[in-house]
């Protein structure tokens, strides 16, 4: 483990909690407070990537040994750990939630790796911090194999994320509650080890701001600018709405993003918004299967949809307006935000419809003729239940002459979609001349661009994947790893490291959702208990 130099300016730098007991309480004029790892009783490396152990400088022998186990458990703290929990508030469900901080979340330190890359290791499940609350500051295997699985499926589909190092049981039970319906049972304790430049969120500078302690939001933001944007130059008040401009840039290309692979975070709290543009905090999330805009997989989201598959960039616009009048005090004019806001919406939109131009193979976007062929598509998506990856994936298949499409039927242009209908018997004469219609205009748009077929396929192919971490299948995983089976984790680690590529071998990880799963706990709809 000497590959890892901890740099801890985190720790350094910004004031911490003079309170040293490990008790919840309200923490105040600090951004972090010191805080040890529990130990526990009998930890088991159940997988770690080897994509992150490479980013740390760690080997394959190293994670393999039993002192890996026991640093990345929290069994063993290194002698250059500075551990601590950060103090922040957040906007839950769009209420002003106070007080909230890593209630569960202990982190290692920083570490400098050889590429002179800053990364941050943090235990999720390692025990109760000052922030706790009323929990217990653990972890569950079901979430913490979701977490495991999700951190790494995303960078390799290009999403921005934090990232997995490693998935360890704690040879403990943990009572959880699944559904906050009265049925707790004890289930089995894991611990992830996250890893990214940084964990600071938004609600790390609203905690600040709503209780007006200015001189610790001036030194998180300073520290911010300084660590996370030194490309901005020193901090001054002059570089804040710089600053702003492009968390609001990066969060829209996220944003992007998550409705390119048709991915749903579940919980956009603003404590749950990172202040680099990355995924973060895979609570209850969930790919969208079939295409349905109104989509949460949150339970307790269910009867408002706030957080819903069509609602994700006005949300992430709604946080960046939290966000920005966070850091008013510090900036004291309106303009420059407003400028900054403004922008993300126009980034946006320009990314979205650029994004869904090479989902559909163009070569551009081009307004008027295209924006009409996107809102009737997907309004087509939304005729009967479509699944969304395999949709986009077969519509690379078609190969129709725009000069015979008189001649060819609408069951016959269907043809390469079929795999992607859940019900087919809802394709009826109407729907189907519809789809037809569509399927015909799309032709005849591209060729207009006359891009040669296997170059379109291609372009469409390295944007739409054929594989995505399906809810049934994470479940599948979780119900195997609960019974002590753990290969299906390094089946689907491995899978979702090529998901764009064709996996011969692998083909029924690309079909759709099968019908057991519809209502499946865990495959159809999740909470936030983990």
């Amino acid at each position: 483990m000497g590959a890892l130099r901890f740099d801890n300016r985190f720790t350094r730098e910004l004031p911490a909690d003079p309170e040293t007991t490990n008790q919840p309480r309200q923490v105040f004029g600090a951004c972090y407070s010191r805080v040890k790892p529990t130990h526990v009783a009998a930890p088991q490396l159940v997988a770690y990537s080897k994509e992150v152990a490479n980013l740390l400088d760690l080997s394959d022998e190293t994670c393999a040994s039993s002192h890996f186990t026991k640093v990345f458990v929290g069994n063993r703290l290194l002698k250059a750990m500075d551990p601590f929990a950060m103090c922040y508030g957040g906007h839950q469900f769009g209420h002003w939630a106070g007080q909230l901080g890593d209630g569960r979340a202990i982190n290692l330190g920083e570490i400098i790796n050889q590429r002179s890359e800053r990364l941050v290791l943090q235990l999720k499940g390692a025990g109760p911090t000052p922030y706790r609350r009323s929990a217990d500051g653990l972890a569950v295997l079901r979430s913490s194999i979701r977490e495991f699985l999700c951190s790494e499926a995303m960078v390799h589909l290009g999403v921005p994320t934090t990232r997995a190092l490693s998935l360890i049981l704690t040879g403990e039970r943990v009572e959880r509650d699944m559904f906050y319906d009265g049925h707790p049972k004890l289930e089995p304790g894991a611990v992830v080890c996250r890893v990214a430049p940084s964990f600071i969120r938004f609600g790390s500078f609203e905690i600040f701001s709503a209780r007006g302690e200015t001189a610790v939001l001036k030194e998180l933001v300073d520290y911010t600018l300084r660590t996370d944007f030194p490309h901005l130059g020193p901090p001054t008040p002059e570089k804040y709405p710089l600053w702003f401009e492009e968390v609001c840039r990066t969060t829209a290309d996220l944003m992007v993003h998550w409705m390119r692979v048709g991915f749903v975070h579940g919980v956009m709290n603003t404590d749950n918004m990172s202040i680099l543009g990355l995924t973060i905090d895979y609570g209850p999330y969930g790919w969208l299967e079939d295409y349905d805009p109104d989509w949460t997989p949150n339970t307790t989201d269910a009867m408002g949809r706030r957080y819903s598959f069509g609602n994700q960039p006005q949300i992430a616009l709604w946080n960046l307006v939290q966000l920005a009048n966070a850091i008013y005090p510090l900036i004291g004019r309106i303009e420059p935000l407003d400028q900054a806001l403004e922008s993300f919406q126009q980034r946006y939109q320009k990314r979205w419809q650029n994004m869904m131009a090479q989902k559909l193979g163009l070569k551009s976007f081009e307004h008027g003729t295209d924006e009409i062929l996107i809102n009737e598509l997907l309004s087509v998506l939304s005729l009967v239940e479509t699944d969304m990856t395999i949709f986009f994936r077969r519509l690379a298949m078609l190969d129709a002459d725009a000069d015979k499409l008189n001649e060819i039927s609408d069951d016959a242009l269907m043809a390469p979609l079929e795999s992607a209908y859940y019900l087919p018997e809802q394709l009826t004469p109407e729907k189907k001349t519809r789809i037809g219609n569509w399927l015909r205009s799309y032709i005849h748009r591209l060729s207009r661009d006359a891009t040669p077929v296997k170059t379109r396929r291609d372009n469409m192919n390295a944007v739409n994947p054929k594989y995505v971490l399906r809810n049934y299948l994470a479940q599948v995983a979780i119900d195997k790893a609960e019974e002590g089976d753990f290969s299906m984790i390094d089946q689907l680690l491995d899978l979702l490291r090529y998901p764009y590529d064709e996996q011969p071998d692998r083909e029924n990880f690309a079909q759709k959702r099968p019908e057991w799963a519809r209502h499946r706990p865990g495959s159809s709809m999740l909470s936030c208990s983990s």
